[in-house]
C-alpha cells in the first residue's frame, strides 16, 4: 500500500465501504481473492444522508450508451445517467466544464455490477448527481483491460483490496484521487452510501480542488515508481532451480490437504498453479517433493470436479467456490476458465492415465461447443450467474443451476430394480450428489435467502460406495446416474437461461483454441482439433486486419448471428497477441498445418513492434498510442485467473526459437525474464507460469521431429505417441521432405533427417544433436518418458 490513509487523511477519509453480509458472494475480485468492497479517498465523510429510492418505473429514455456494442455498456443504456463511453468526448467535456470524471468499470456477468446498477444507477436522484456534477464514464473491463489495470492498480495500492464494479474519481487529466468497489446506495451502520460519497466529493472538488490535484499527482508519481518493471543493471534472470523450489514451498505451505486448492474460502480454480505443479513434478519426479507436487495437483483437480463448482448437469465450471469444499459456487461461467481447465484436465490424464480426468476435459469442451460457440467458429465470453427462477420473476443468483428434492423426485420416479431396499432413480441420484429436503446450502452462503431449500449437486460418494450402499453393480449405478443427469438437463432447458455475454475477445478465443487443440491432440480426437481450427479461422477472418497485421480486441454477435465490430475498431492488447500466438502454436502441433505456425510468427513480429520495451525489457500491456492519456503504462506482473501475457510470451518466444532457430527470440525471452527477476524473487508464487518459463529457458528444449506424410497412418501413430506423453518443454515438428516448405527454410537441419526404410521416422533433437531414428511408437515413448 502507498499509505493511502496517510496521504488521503487530510483530504477525504471515507469510512470503509463494505458489502455487508453479501461479501462472501461478490461477483469478482481483482486478485482472485474475494474481499469486502473498499474505498480509498481523502476527507471526513459524514454519515447519514437519505435519498430517493430507485424509481419503480424505470426511465426508458436511452442514454448515449445505446450506440455501443458491449453487452455491459448496453446494460446501462437506460440508466437516468448521462453516461459516456471511454473516449475524448468525455475527457474534453470534463476539461471544458472543470468537472471530475466518475469512472465505473465492470463486466456484463458481474453479480455486484448488477446490484449497483439496480440500486444506484437506476436511482433518479443519484443519476442527477452523476449527470450534473461529474462526467460519468462507463467502461467494460473486458474491452479495455488497459484502463481497468491502471485504475485497479490505484485502488489496490490505496485500499485493502479491489474488485468489480470498480468506481474511481479522476481529474480531467485522468489522474485518480478517490477509488472504491461496490457501494450500497445509502449509508448503513458500518458502510458509507454511494449518494453520500458523491455529495462529499462534489463538495471537496469545489472547496479543496487544488489539494485533491496535488495529492493525485503525488500518488500517480508513486505508482509510476512502484509499477516499473525493468532489467536495470541485471544481465541475467535468477536461478530457475531456486525460483522453482521457492514457488513450490510457498504453494505447499498454503495447500488444503483435505479439499485441495491453495486458499481458504473463497476458492478459485488456479490452472497456472496446477500447470506449474505438473512441470515441477516432471523435473523432480524421483524426489518426495516431486511426488507431492503431482499429488497436490491431481487431488485438487479431482476435488474440483466432484464439487459444486463443476456443473454436473450441463458440464463446464463456475467461476469460484464460496467455501473451501468447492461446494457452493459463484455461478457465472467464464470462457477463460473453461479453456485453461480443459488443458489442465488433459494434462492430468497424460500424467495419470486416469480417464476420470479426460472425461472432465471432454465435458468442458462439450459445454463450450453447446453454449459458448458462435456458428462461425468464435467463442463467446461468459454466462451470467443470475437468472429468473421463472419467467417474469426477478433474477436470482444460481437459479438456473439449483434443485429441490421435490423437483428431482418428480423427474426421476422410476424404481431401481435389484436394490437391497425400495429405491427410485431420484433417491439414488440425491444420495450420490448430496441433495436434502432442507437444501444443502448453508444460510451463511445465502445471505439473501434466495437459495433456501435448494441444492447444488456435488459428488458425496464414489460410485463404488454408492453401489455398495444399495447392493448394486457399479456400472449399473453409473448408467442410472448418467440417465438421471440427462433428464435433469432436459428439464433445465425449460428454465429461463442466464444472460449470455456474446462479445468475443481475441485473447480468450486464443485460450480456447489451445483448449480444443491440446485436448484433441492428447485424446487423439480430430473432432476437437477441428473446433480449434475453426476458432483460428474465425480469428483470422473476423479479428485480424491484414493491412496492418494487427489483431482486433473484440467483435460482437449481431442480428441473425452475424459478426459486427465497433467503429472505430478496438485494437488488440498484449494478451490478445500472446494468447492467440500460444493457441496457434498448440494448433500447429495438434494439426501439423504449417499455415498456423506461419501466422503465429507474423503475429509475434507485430507484438514485438507494438509492445516490446526496448529499454527495460518485457512487454507493455498496451500500445503507447492506444493508452495515450492514461497515467501509467503497465506490464502485468501476476499469473492469476488468466496467466500474465508476459509469462505466456516467454513460453511463446522459447517455442518460436525452437521452431525457427531465430536467436532474436531467445534473446528477447532472456531479457523478459531478467526484467521480471525482482518480482519472481520477491513472490515467485505470484508468477508460477513465468517461473515455469524460466525453468524451460534454463533447461534444454526438445525438438521432436517426425519425418513422414501428414495423413499417413504411421505418421499419425508417432504423432499420437508424442501427444500421449506429458512433455511441456518441447516443440513437435513435422518434416514432410519438401525442402521448400516453411519449416525446412527455417531449420535447414531438417533436410538431413531421413525416413528409415520409407517408414515414418521420429528424431528427438537437443542442443543441435539428434537421436537415432525411431519408427516404433513404443520405442519413441520410452525415449520421451524414461
Amino acid at each position: 500500500m502507498l499509505g493511502a490513509r496517510a496521504w488521503l487523511g487530510s483530504v477525504l477519509l471515507l469510512p470503509r465501504a463494505g458489502v455487508g453480509l453479501a461479501a462472501s458472494r461478490r461477483g469478482s475480485s481483482s486478485r482472485d481473492k474475494d474481499r469486502s468492497a473498499t474505498v480509498s479517498s481523502s476527507v471526513p465523510m459524514p454519515a447519514g444522508g437519505k435519498g430517493s429510492h430507485p424509481s419503480s418505473t424505470p426511465q426508458r429514455v436511452p442514454n448515449r450508451l445505446i450506440h455501443e456494442k458491449s453487452p455491459y455498456l448496453l446494460q446501462h443504456a437506460y440508466n437516468p445517467v448521462d453516461w459516456y463511453p471511454w473516449g475524448q468526448e468525455a475527457f474534453d467535456k470534463a476539461r471544458k466544464e472543470n468537472k471530475p470524471i466518475f469512472l465505473s468499470v465492470g463486466y456484463s456477468t458481474c453479480h455486484w455490477c448488477h446490484m449497483m446498477e439496480e440500486e444506484s444507477f437506476q436511482n433518479e436522484e443519484i443519476g442527477r448527481l452523476l449527470s450534473e456534477d461529474f462526467v460519468s464514464v462507463k467502461v467494460d473491463r473486458e474491452e479495455r483491460p488497459d484502463v481497468d489495470k491502471v485504475y485497479m492498480t490505484f485502488v489496490q495500492a490505496t485500499s485493502s483490496g479491489g474488485g468489480w464494479p470498480m468506481n474511481v474519481w479522476l481529474t480531467p487529466n485522468l489522474q485518480p484521487f478517490v477509488g472504491g468497489t461496490y457501494f450500497p446506495p445509502e449509508d448503513g451502520l458500518t458502510r458509507v452510501g454511494f449518494r453520500t460519497v458523491l455529495l462529499r466529493i462534489r463538495e471537496q472538488w469545489k472547496q479543496n480542488k487544488n489539494t485533491l490535484l496535488e495529492n493525485s499527482q503525488r500518488v500517480t508519481t508513486a505508482l509510476l515508481a512502484r509499477s516499473e518493471i525493468s532489467m536495470g543493471d541485471r544481465q541475467l534472470p535468477p536461478s530457475a532451480a531456486t525460483m522453482n523450489n521457492r514457488c513450490f514451498q510457498q504453494l505447499d505451505e498454503g495447500y488444503d490437504e483435505e479439499y485441495g486448492g491453495f486458499a481458504e474460502a473463497p476458492k478459485f480454480p488456479t490452472p497456472v498453479i496446477l500447470s506449474f505443479l505438473f512441470s515441477y513434478w516432471l523435473s523432480h519426479r524421483l524426489t518426495q517433493d516431486g511426488s507431492r507436487a503431482q499429488q497436490m495437483a491431481l487431488h485438487t483437480l479431482k476435488m474440483m470436479a466432484n464439487g459444486g463448482i463443476r456443473d454436473h448437469v450441463g458440464q463446464g465450471f463456475h467461476r469460484y467456490s464460496t467455501d473451501c469444499q468447492w461446494h457452493v459456487p459463484h455461478f457465472e461461467k467464464m470462457l477463460y476458465d473453461q479453456a485453461q481447465l480443459a488443458v489442465a484436465y488433459s494434462q492430468a490424464f497424460q500424467i495419470s492415465g486416469d480417464e476420470f480426468y479426460s472425461d472432465v476435459a471432454k465435458g468442458i469442451l462439450q459445454y463450450v461447443a453447446r453454449s459458448l460457440s458462435h456458428r462461425s467458429g468464435g467463442f463467446y465470453s461468459a454466462e451470467d450467474a443470475d437468472s429468473p427462477p421463472e419467467r417474469g420473476m426477478r433474477p436470482k443468483e444460481g437459479a438456473y443451476y439449483v434443485w429441490t428434492v421435490k423437483e428431482v423426485q418428480q423427474l426421476l420416479p422410476e424404481p431401481v430394480l435389484g436394490a437391497t431396499e425400495p429405491l427410485t432413480s431420484g433417491q439414488l441420484l440425491m444420495k450420490h450428489y448430496g441433495l436434502t429436503e432442507a437444501g444443502n446450502i448453508s444460510p451463511s452462503q445465502d445471505p439473501k435467502g434466495e437459495l433456501q431449500g435448494q441444492n447444488v449437486l456435488t459428488v458425496r460418494y464414489s460410485l463404488e460406495l454408492t453401489a455398495a450402499r444399495f447392493g448394486l453393480d457399479v456400472e449399473a449405478v453409473r448408467t442410472l446416474l448418467n440417465t438421471g443427469l440427462e433428464k435433469l438437463f432436459q428439464a433445465r432447458k425449460h428454465r429461463p437461461k442466464p444472460h449470455l455475454d456474446s462479445k468475443m475477445l481475441a485473447a480468450w478465443n486464443g485460450l480456447m483454441v489451445s483448449g480444443y487443440a491440446v485436448t484433441g491432440a492428447v485424446l487423439g480426437q480430430d473432432r476437437l482439433i477441428s473446433y480449434a481450427t475453426n476458432g483460428a479461422k474465425f480469428l483470422k477472418r473476423h479479428m485480424f486486419d491484414v493491412a496492418s497485421g494487427r489483431l482486433m480486441r473484440t467483435c460482437y454477435t449481431g442480428s441473425g448471428g452475424t459478426v459486427e465490430h465497433s467503429s472505430p475498431p478496438c485494437w488488440g492488447f498484449l494478451e490478445d497477441y500472446a494468447f492467440v500466438v500460444r493457441g496457434l502454436l498448440d494448433l500447429y502441433e495438434a494439426s501439423q498445418e504449417s499455415a498456423w505456425l506461419e501466422w503465429a510468427l507474423r503475429l509475434q513480429d507485430t507484438q514485438d513492434r507494438l509492445f516490446w520495451d526496448s529499454q527495460g525489457g518485457g512487454y507493455f500491456c498496451s500500445e503507447a498510442e492506444l493508452g495515450a492519456g492514461l497515467p501509467l503504462r503497465l506490464k502485468d506482473d501476476q499469473d492469476g485467473a488468466e496467466p500474465s501475457a508476459n509469462s505466456v510470451s516467454a513460453h511463446n518466444l522459447l517455442r518460436l526459437h525452437g521452431f525457427t532457430g531465430h536467436k532474436d527470440w531467445m534473446d528477447k525471452c532472456v531479457c523478459l525474464l531478467t526484467a521480471f527477476s525482482e518480482r519472481m524473487r520477491r513472490v515467485p508464487v505470484a508468477l508460477p507460469e513465468m517461473v515455469r518459463a524460466l525453468s524451460a529457458q534454463q533447461q534444454t528444449l526438445k525438438q521432436i521431429v517426425i519425418c513422414g506424410d501428414r495423413q499417413a497412418k504411421d505418421t499419425k501413430a508417432l504423432v499420437q505417441c508424442v501427444h500421449s506423453v506429458y512433455i511441456p518443454n518441447k516443440v513437435l515438428i513435422l518434416a514432410d521432405g519438401d525442402p521448400s516448405s516453411f519449416l525446412s527454410r527455417q531449420l535447414p537441419f531438417l533436410s538431413t533427417l531421413r525416413r528409415l526404410e520409407d517408414q515414418a521416422t521420429a528424431y528427438v533433437c537437443e542442443n543441435q544433436a539428434c537421436s537415432m531414428p525411431i519408427t516404433d511408437p513404443c520405442e519413441l515413448r520410452k525415449l520421451l518418458h524414461p
